[in-house]
């Protein structure tokens, strides 16, 4: 039950590196895999399920290897027995029962007769008991998906198992059911979360960073307090880097002015003293060579002292924030932006919903998975028809980002995007904004499709919040999913800059503290 990597390196198609020369060993217990946006956490998961192949190196994984990604509610079409793994078993039984005896079917089943029985029963641990098999996805909330997810992965029995962002969508009773499986695994998990109460259940923390991998020992808390140390003691460094750095400075330029006050002074001497031409010229080429070597010996300790800075600085962890002014999307205060009346969508919102938000009105939508959270947004923003009921939104535009972050073109870059959504914006303006989203110079010309899920959420607002007409109500379905901790402050700092009305559905209770909501609407199912 031990994960090995041996000098594993990949690279995508164009070329770009993002792992390489990784070798690492994870055995039996908790790990939590943390690294920024983009760095290559699940990359690295892929590669170990064996989705994706090192272009140098190898991967082992000793046992029965389970995974849970990040994107399981892309595929709406499947079943819950397909994502549970049972339908083949389950259809094989059922032809069986129904008198074909074909042997095909038999060895489908093996020794799997009990199957349906024990998929309830792990839906049923995870508080899923009553949603049936042959229920589609499309019809079930996102955060019951993952569940869903889960629960396949556990009837699999895996020896490894690998969890990609398993707390995205879910509510906090599926969240408490999710921490006492991790709580209760026996063998290998490694976990990528963002979520410091599941990180703060896990044995050790894996640091993914600049291609290598840096185990702690200890939960979130204990990984948080040696970065903060290292952190300070890294800017001690580069204090004193900096302050060594001007001491050299400050010393050469001294040097040369003494030596300018001296050769002065010898060239005004010598006439007085009857030193011959020749012999004067000689002492004053002397002096200027030694004057030369000294300046030299000066140059090579500034040279040192800022290659020290450099070495200092390379130690810091950068925090880059999201800084961005958005007067376009101002509301006035008194103007309607929505208004939903009598809303009711098959049997949520019991005898129909009544909504109004009024100027820049920040609105959290909580409640239990299946409350109908994301199909209420779809109302709002025009994509989904009520069964009952009217809507009615202003002039100024909608925007809604999907949890699947499925706005943008994959194919096409970030930069090509928001030319699409604001023609009219010169492109040295467009890629003003896209910097201060911080996709700066060939970062802007990346295609979507090859983005992080924090670099891709980046990308979205950007587009959406500088696309003309700016929308005036931003509708946001869980928007912290798939985010590292710094990707979640990059996101508050983006918010902070929209002036418009904003109805978001989060389970991240930090998050929605630091987004201050004006007011809070509780669905139930």
């Amino acid at each position: 039950m031990v994960i090995e990597l041996r000098d594993v390196s990949y690279a995508w198609p164009d070329g770009t590196p993002v792992l390489d020369g990784l070798t690492a060993s994870i055995g039996p217990g908790r790990t939590g895999l943390v690294a920024p946006n983009g760095a290559g956490k699940t990359t690295l998961l892929r590669l170990l399920t064996g989705e994706l192949t090192p272009t140098r190196g190898s991967v082992v994984v000793d046992g029965v290897l389970g995974h849970l990604p990040q994107d399981l509610t892309a595929d709406a079409a499947r079943t819950v027995a397909d994502v549970l793994g049972v339908a083949p078993v389950l259809a094989a039984i059922a032809a069986v029962e129904g008198g074909d005896t074909d042997p095909a079917h038999l060895d489908t089943i093996g020794t799997d007769w009990d199957v349906e029985e024990r998929a309830r029963a792990q839906l049923d641990r995870l508080g899923l008991g009553d949603v049936a098999l042959d229920r589609r996805l499309d019809t079930l909330s996102g955060g019951q998906v993952v569940t869903i997810g889960l629960a396949g992965q556990l009837l699999r029995r895996p020896d490894v198992l690998l969890l990609d962002e398993p707390t995205n969508n879910l509510d906090g009773d599926a969240r408490a059911r999710l921490y006492a499986v991790v709580e209760g695994w026996s063998g290998t998990l490694l976990v990528v979360s963002h979520d410091r109460e599941l990180l703060e259940r896990v044995d050790r923390i894996a640091e993914l960073d600049h291609g290598a991998l840096r185990v702690l020992t200890g939960p979130f808390s204990a990984y948080e307090a040696v970065v903060a140390a290292e952190q300070e003691a890294a800017e001690r460094d580069v204090r004193g880097a900096e302050q060594a750095l001007k001491r050299e400075k400050r010393d050469r330029q001294e040097a040369r002015e003494r030596a300018e006050r001296r050769a002065g002074s010898a060239a005004r001497k010598a006439p007085d003293a009857g030193i011959p031409r020749i012999l004067a010229g000689a002492r004053q080429r002397r002096a200027q060579e030694s004057t030369g070597r000294a300046d030299g010996t000066h140059a090579g300790r500034v040279d040192d002292a800022r290659a020290r800075l450099d070495r200092a600085e390379a130690g810091l962890r950068e925090d880059q924030v999201v800084i961005v002014d958005l007067p376009e999307t101002r509301v006035p205060a008194g103007r309607t932006v929505v208004a939903a009346v009598g809303v009711r969508v098959r049997d949520l919102f019991g005898d129909g919903l009544d909504l109004e938000l009024r100027g820049p009105e920040r609105l959290a939508l909580t409640g239990p998975n299946g409350s109908g959270k994301t199909t209420l947004l779809r109302v709002l923003a025009g994509l989904h028809q009520p069964d009952a009921g009217t809507v009615r939104r202003a002039a100024g535009g909608v925007a809604y980002l999907s949890q699947r972050l499925d706005t943008l073109d994959p194919a096409r870059s970030v930069a090509d995007c928001l030319a699409d959504a604001a023609p009219d914006r010169p492109e040295a303006e467009r890629r003003t904004v896209l910097a201060r989203f911080l996709f700066r110079g060939e970062r802007a010309d990346l295609p979507v499709g090859a983005l992080s899920g924090g670099e891709r959420l980046r990308a979205t607002l950007a587009v959406v919040l500088a696309a003309r007409p700016a929308p005036q109500l931003l509708l946001l379905d869980e928007p912290t999913n798939n985010l590292d901790l710094g990707s979640v402050g990059q996101l508050e700092s983006a918010l902070a800059g929209y002036q418009g009305a904003i109805v978001v559905v989060s389970h991240d209770p930090r998050f929605l503290t630091a987004l201050a909501p004006d007011r809070w609407l509780e669905l139930s199912r």
